[in-house]
């Protein structure tokens, strides 16, 4: 670790640097996706750790300043990574076979790399380590949660898509038939993404959330279904849903609760990006 990042890491886990950092050397870095940081005064003991990942188009800096995460920081006393996308229109890279494979050498593996920095470098709890990823970070987040189980303990998946569904064997490509809802797979098939992007895998599983909007012209409705397919498939749960509670979190959403670790949530009425909703999602980090 070069001297002044470690200088900046002590100043920030005292409380005397409260403002985001770019750390340039957290390890291997194979996409040349970027780090940002933010660590509030304060920071205790053993803190948690929230990944925000942003949207095609976004940056770092720009979800540092749009979300509410810095906010909830201060409040909570939590680290957050902002990565940024190295991609052309700042979308990440969730569609090459290298980024659907557990450290196979692209965006998921820098992201999984800026985490295990974080842990070590700000001494935090590996027990509490969360993403959260809107749109193309949405679909990021999935991605994460498929590759890394054993890195985080829950995921929010805002506005994006089962893990694999944009699979085009092409860095950052586009798939037409996943955002149009035309990728009518099996259960199977929706849960091999997960299971072949960490072969072998039978350890514990990260808590899942699922956000969409009804009228999404952008990622079509058909991949809220899509999500919750893969999921109950991977945890074994029944297809539909064991409780339902209409609006909630706020009128016009219903809460779909599948069991112990899967929630869906479905915005009736609103179209793609379905808002943020950051003290609901500290409920459900535990936070």
């Amino acid at each position: 670790m070069k001297l002044s990042s470690f200088l900046l890491s002590l100043l920030s886990a005292s409380g005397v640097c409260a403002q985001l950092q770019q750390i340039t050397n957290f390890g291997s870095n194979p996409s040349k996706a970027k780090m940002f940081v933010y660590t509030p005064a304060n920071l205790p003991m053993k803190p948690a750790i929230v990944v925000g990942v942003h949207y095609c188009t976004g940056t770092g800096q720009g979800y540092y300043n749009g979300s509410p995460y810095k906010r909830l920081a201060d409040q909570k006393k939590f680290v957050v990574i902002y990565p940024e996308s190295p991609n052309s229109g700042g979308c990440w890279d969730v569609s090459s076979r290298a980024t659907l494979r557990r450290d196979g050498g692209a965006d998921s593996n820098a992201i999984a790399n800026m985490v295990r920095y974080a842990i070590t470098t700000y001494k935090a709890d590996p027990n509490k380590v969360f993403v959260i990823g809107e749109s193309s970070g949405g679909m990021m987040a999935s991605i994460l949660a498929a590759a890394y189980p054993d890195l985080f303990a829950a995921v929010i998946n805002y506005s994006g898509v089962a893990a694999g569904c944009f699979f085009t064997d092409s860095v950052a490509g586009w798939n037409g038939d996943c955002s149009g809802g035309r990728r009518n797979l099996t259960a199977e098939q929706w849960a091999n993404y997960v299971f072949d992007a960490y072969p072998g895998y039978n350890g514990t599983r990260p808590h899942m959330q699922v956000y969409h909007g009804s009228v999404d012209t952008t990622i079509a409705p058909a991949n809220y279904n899509y999500s919750i397919t893969q999921w109950t498939t991977v945890f074994g749960y029944p297809k539909l849903p064991i409780q339902e509670i209409a609006n909630k979190p706020e009128a016009g959403y219903t809460t779909q609760v599948f069991g112990e670790k899967l929630t869906g949530i479905y915005a009736k009425g609103v179209g793609h990006g379905v808002p943020v909703h950051g003290d609901e999602d500290m409920k459900f980090f535990g936070l």
